[in-house]
């Protein structure tokens, strides 16, 4: 989520005064990112947007007790994954996901929109390589879904991940070594 900067730091200080716009603008400056890692969390659009939102809710409610001297990204994306596994918990079995294919009556089809200035074919199997890479990570247990998630697209290093994951480097290494291995194995046939 981005190095934790002087600029961030003095806005945390207002926020833990009471400061409401210090705070909205620590929104401003983590939203995307926090969206970005709820939605490899959750696979879908809607869902990302309810774990973001409860994300800030809960850093809004917390903001008093975060140290000023640990990471603002780490500390967010350690709110994201525990109100993550909360709601799963909550919800078990009954999750609809809206990546599902919209069912019209004469067939199923594709939530996929291809931008305009891309060829329509490129973007038909670019599409379709995302939501293989997507289902593939879904199908991932927990703990490995979220160390490849946070080393591969969000380029963190594995002492970073560590923190966040609140375990070794050793066992950060091998659930990245066996998270790829199931990736690679479930994608190896489809592509």
């Amino acid at each position: 989520m981005g190095k934790y900067n002087n600029e961030a730091k003095d806005l945390v200080k207002k926020a833990q005064a009471g400061d409401l716009r210090a705070f909205e603008k620590l929104v401003v400056s983590y939203q995307d990112k926090v969206f970005s890692q709820c939605y490899r969390l959750t696979g879908n659009y809607d869902d990302a947007q309810d774990l973001a939102q409860e994300v800030f809710v809960r850093a809004y409610r917390g903001i008093g007790s975060f140290r000023s001297d640990a990471d603002l990204g780490t500390w967010l994306y350690r709110i994201a994954v525990n109100q993550y596994l909360n709601s799963r918990r909550r919800e078990k079995d009954n999750v609809i996901s809206l990546d599902e294919p919209v069912d019209t009556g004469d067939g199923e089809v594709a939530r996929q929109v291809a931008a305009a200035e891309e060829d329509p074919l490129e973007a038909v199997e670019r599409g379709e390589l995302r939501e293989l890479v997507l289902e593939g990570l879904k199908k991932l247990p927990f703990e490995f879904r979220v160390a490849l998630t946070l080393r591969e697209f969000e380029g963190y290093s594995y002492e970073e991940i560590a923190e966040m994951m609140e375990c070794s480097v050793g066992t950060v290494r091998s659930r990245l070594n066996r998270a790829r291995k199931a990736l690679r194995d479930f994608l190896g046939p489809q592509i």
